[in-house]
């Protein structure tokens, strides 16, 4: 696992390792001439960086300004601008990239500006493949061949929870809780633990990152569907009482579910499922096999919407105090408003992440 994406100066990143040998390739000498400026105005960018060099970049601002295309400008407006945004190939197969565009997004969200846009390459496929897959749309192309993909508040695509992400569907119908022991949580959602503040989610691993796969042994296989909303629901294993330990840190929306056991029946063989939960999960593989002799099995694929900030976490106080916990929680179901509730708990804008 690579280090943590950190802030750092550009005036302390070497703009002379290899990883940044094909953006001047790309744009030639401007590259350099334009990284010394922002050093030299002391501008701030995200990174991993660690013995062996960097190995990711991301640099946002915000912008007022047209945007001049081939045959079309798009209107001087307030934007997000995602600068720069890369990745080597060490990190490939540890979801790297998508944790970082969703740090990126996160971010936009923040920041409440309605549109968000970078310039790629056409060549940058599987950079371009991902952005597609969190929403961005190609609106143009520049007069030196880079296309700009956008993403708009005004034009959320609700058919995926990753087109739409970090923003979850108003017209969302169905919600719940998905609990989930500490000691597995704290691997899953490394974002969490409230870990963070809000304006400190960029010290977050984005390593891990936003799709989240977990799997549980729910009363009843089919009580959760896809596109549900979930609170997860960290359950506290330790000595004392838990009215103020077990919470609330995250929200979900669950984009698959697997059903590996069915009342012992076995939907898949066990090998089947090592194969499928062994690369994705953050369990080990004796927990696998001791999971896998329960009596029902699923495994819940989630995109992760939403961190509560530091000291935000809704406990099972709070919960049970408003009469939001009167049921085991994989038998728990919310009302939209219940959950809005529960959020507000949270201290979350529900108007900056529930869109209609």
């Amino acid at each position: 696992m690579l280090e943590k994406l950190k802030q750092i100066n550009f005036s302390n990143v070497n703009l002379d390792d290899c990883f940044f040998e094909s953006l001047k390739s790309d744009y030639g000498p401007q590259f350099t001439e334009w990284y010394n400026r922002k050093a030299n105005e002391g501008e701030k960018a995200l990174a991993v960086i660690d013995d062996k060099g960097v190995h990711a970049f991301l640099y946002m601002k915000r912008e007022n300004e047209e945007i001049t295309l081939q045959g079309k400008v798009l209107p001087k407006t307030e934007r997000v601008k995602i600068g720069t945004l890369k990745l080597d190939s060490t990190v490939e197969g540890q979801r790297l990239g998508e944790g970082i565009i969703g740090v990126a997004l996160w971010k936009w969200q923040f920041s409440k500006i309605n549109e968000v846009y970078l310039t790629v390459f056409p060549k940058q496929v599987t950079l371009i493949s991902m952005l597609e897959k969190f929403g961005f749309k190609q609106v143009g192309m520049k007069e030196n061949g880079e296309l700009i993909l956008m993403k708009s508040r005004d034009d959320l695509d609700f058919s995926s929870p990753y087109k739409a992400f970090p923003f979850i569907s108003g017209n969302a119908n169905k919600f719940g809780l998905i609990p989930i022991k500490d000691i597995f949580h704290d691997r899953l959602f490394t974002y969490s633990e409230s870990f963070y503040k809000l304006s400190d989610f960029k010290e977050a691993i984005a390593g891990n990152g936003v799709t989240k796969v977990y799997i549980g042994c729910p009363y009843t296989p089919t009580q959760y569907s896809e596109g549900q909303v979930v609170g997860i629901y960290r359950i506290y294993t330790g000595s004392g009482p838990k009215g103020n330990r077990s919470a609330i840190t995250s929200f979900c929306t669950i984009t698959k579910i697997t059903i590996v056991k069915s009342n012992n029946k076995e939907n898949m063989s066990f090998d089947e499922y090592m194969k499928m939960a062994g690369n994705k999960t953050i369990f080990e593989p004796s927990e696998l096999r001791s999971i896998y002799k329960s009596r029902n099995v699923i495994m819940i694929e989630m995109v992760y919407n939403k961190f509560l900030s530091k000291g935000k976490n809704i406990t099972y106080s709070q919960l049970k105090n408003n009469q939001l916990f009167e049921d085991h929680p994989y038998n728990i179901d919310y009302t939209a408003e219940q959950m809005k509730s529960i959020m507000k708990m949270g201290g979350v804008d529900i108007e900056n992440i529930i869109i209609n």
